[in-house]
């Protein structure tokens, strides 16, 4: 019994290393621009333990897709509390903080969306639920708010999120945090101070 219990624990750690250096190559340099004999390699696996858990390239892609929902919705749920306006403010204030870190190349979501077109495409599903939770977690704090068009103005919110991303990554403005903050004060109307 025991020994099963390692075994387990052997297999999700490969996994997870797996999982892990795709990560960072797909990040770093894109999907299609990696190629699987490389994250093999670099993640230090076999090629028949890779095909174990990943039986094609796809189905990894997936899998960091929703690992990185995962992740956004962990610090997410950190910062959800407060007010719903500053709980609004805050998921924006997460822009910024992103776009400060060594190594940012904008939002894995809009990145892996440009490299698969198809939106019945699996990957392209995944990014699709990550990006309705999000929708809908503006709605639901704007409802908190009183917003009385809320799933409208959650609609422009996830716009204006998609081009801060995007102007985070190409322009990286100096002045981004502010300019995130008086972008969703100006969604929320909220005037100037």
């Amino acid at each position: 019994m025991m020994g099963h219990a390692t075994d387990i624990s052997r297999e999700s750690a490969a996994r997870k290393r797996i999982l892990n250096t795709a990560t960072n190559l797909f990040y770093a340099e894109g999907v299609h621009a990696v190629g699987i004999d490389r994250i093999i390699a670099e993640a230090g696996v076999a090629k028949a333990t890779f095909y174990k858990y990943f039986p094609a390239k796809d189905e990894l892609v997936r899998a960091y897709i929703q690992e990185q929902s995962r992740q956004g919705r962990a610090m997410t749920d950190k910062i959800i509390g407060r007010s719903a306006r500053e709980s609004i403010l805050a998921i924006f204030d997460l822009v910024a903080d992103a776009a400060t870190q060594p190594g940012y190349r904008g939002c894995p979501f809009l990145n892996a969306a440009a490299e698969y077109p198809d939106p019945s495409h699996p990957v392209r599903q995944a990014i699709a639920e990550h990006r309705l939770w999000k929708h809908d977690l503006l709605r639901d704090l704007l409802v908190a708010d009183r917003n009385a068009h809320a799933e409208t103005t959650a609609d422009i919110l996830t716009v204006a999120s998609d081009g801060l991303l995007i102007t985070s990554h190409l322009d990286k403005p100096t002045n981004l945090r502010r300019l995130i903050r008086e972008t969703v004060l100006q969604i929320l109307g909220v005037p100037d101070k």
